[in-house]
């Protein structure tokens, strides 16, 4: 059973979460503040957590940045009111690998849930330990990318869920949508934004080698060029 530590300081909302995912059988331990959830995480080891942002004590930021010291590839949603594209950036900065919007369906959330969960199992399971491309070393178990001057990028799920897949596809185009549905579960614009903030990372991450290329095929997808 799937155990999600679920932070919410809506006690009505948080409820209402609680008892439905609780019917779909999944293990919720819920927490209204954000120091009394960090407290609890190790106590309860969770296989995801489901984080708002706006919280008493610690705010969802500063909590998802503590439990990425404690857990650095457990899984993160965010969920929030909050719909600014650099409310989106920062939650990402902060160790998110995911970001609702308020208000949302549980079916889209269980959604969100299931994709990292197994996307966390299958890069455990049967990730290559690296991959060299370029100047660059992939580790997709570990969730690392090492520089040409030896630096290590702890990368989140998403953004190494992405890379890998550009990589299986080099010198070849990504679909856009391929990835959308595979990472989120559907195409939506919310999720296409969210898309475009990991592909503008990945690109950053990759700018020290002038022979790869994130290349844009609009209305298709990405071509990952590395010569």
């Amino acid at each position: 059973m799937t155990r999600i530590l679920y932070v919410e300081d809506e006690p009505a909302l948080g409820k209402i979460v609680k008892e439905s995912l609780e019917s779909r059988n999944y293990d919720i331990v819920m927490s209204e503040d954000g120091l009394a959830a960090l407290n609890l995480f190790p106590q309860i080891e969770p296989d995801i957590c489901v984080l708002d942002i706006m919280l008493p004590k610690m705010d969802g930021y500063s909590l998802a940045r503590e439990i990425r010291k404690i857990s650095p590839q457990i899984p993160i949603i965010f969920l929030t009111a909050k719909s600014q594209v650099e409310d989106v950036v920062k939650g990402f900065q902060t160790g998110g690998n995911d970001y609702l919007k308020k208000p949302f369906s549980l079916e889209e959330l269980i959604v969100r849930i299931e994709n990292l969960i197994s996307l966390t199992q299958s890069q455990k399971q049967t990730g290559k330990q690296e991959t060299v491309f370029g100047k660059y070393i992939f580790f997709p178990t570990r969730f690392e990318l090492q520089s040409p001057d030896g630096e290590i990028k702890r990368l989140s799920h998403k953004e190494s869920g992405i890379l890998g897949m550009l990589l299986e596809n080099v010198n070849r185009t990504t679909e856009r949508k391929d990835i959308l549905m595979g990472f989120w579960g559907d195409d939506s614009y919310f999720n296409s934004r969210n898309l475009d903030v990991y592909i503008t990372k990945l690109r950053d991450y990759l700018k020290a080698d002038p022979n790869i290329q994130i290349i844009t095929i609009k209305g298709i997808g990405y071509y990952f060029s590395v010569s």
